[in-house]
Formats: structure tokens, C-alpha cells, sequence
């Protein structure tokens, strides 16, 4: 599953152009989500010397992001040239503190994400494969 994680007001507290005060178990949650396997996305306005702040504050504490504002892997070849003129970073889950109702707590992010997982999954053990293999 593809996670795109917004980062002022989200994995930390809302403080920009500074760097707020980490939000509780925000950092060690998108670490095991990305243990899990999950792809995580750093989706942010940050850019520049700013954006770089926030990845070396996550990577001091162990997170590092799969993209960054991209779908297309860090250090990849192709990332921040796609040929598409499209910013729009494609996920199945966007984690914003901009949300409608707002940024729930990290342990319940945690379990509604691992919630779509197992539905996802669910869903592709249909059809003759999923009766032989329950």
C-alpha cells in the first residue's frame, strides 16, 4: 500500500518555517507501517533547504521515505522527471493534518490503515483461486 504522509502538523506540530515538536508516536507508527512494507511518500509544501530539515529530522529517527513529494523512488533515475506535468502524488492513503475532522491520533491512523489492508486483501482472494486457497 501506498502512504502519503503530509509533514508539519502531522508528524510534528505545526511550527513552519520551524520545526514543531514531534507529534506522539507519529514517527515510530510510519515505521512500522513501512516494516509492514508499506510504501511511504513524505507529501509536503516544504521544498529547498526546508525540505531537507524535515528529512534529515526523520532520518535521525530512523524514517526515511520511499518518495518524497513523488511516486518515484529517492535517488531513482526518474524521480522529479516523469514527463508528466502532473504534481499530484498518487497514494491509497493521504495522512494530513488538513483532513475533513481533522488528523485523528497515530494509534487509530495505525489500525485504520491496517483495517484496508486486510480488506484489500480480502478482495483479491475472489474467484477460483480464493475458494481453493482460504
Amino acid at each position: 500500500m501506498t502512504i502519503a504522509v503530509d509533514f508539519d502538523g502531522t508528524i510534528v506540530e505545526h511550527k513552519y518555517p520551524a520545526i514543531g515538536k514531534e507529534k506522539p508516536f507519529a514517527i515510530e507508527t510510519l515505521k512500522q507501517l513501512a516494516d509492514e512494507g508499506n510504501k511511504l511518500i513524505l507529501w509536503t509544501s516544504r521544498d529547498g533547504e526546508l525540505l531537507q530539515e524535515a528529512l534529515d529530522f526523520c532520518h535521525k529517527r530512523g524514517l526515511d521515505f520511499y518518495g518524497v513529494n513523488s511516486n518515484q523512488p529517492v535517488g531513482s533515475l526518474f524521480e522529479g522527471r516523469t514527463g508528466s506535468t502532473s504534481v499530484k502524488v498518487v497514494a491509497d492513503v493521504y495522512i494530513d493534518d488538513k483532513n475533513l475532522g481533522g488528523l485523528p491520533e497515530w494509534g487509530t491512523i495505525y489500525e485504520m490503515i491496517t483495517g484496508l489492508r486486510e480488506k484489500k486483501h480480502k478482495k483479491r482472494r475472489k474467484g477460483l483461486f480464493g475458494k481453493l486457497f482460504r
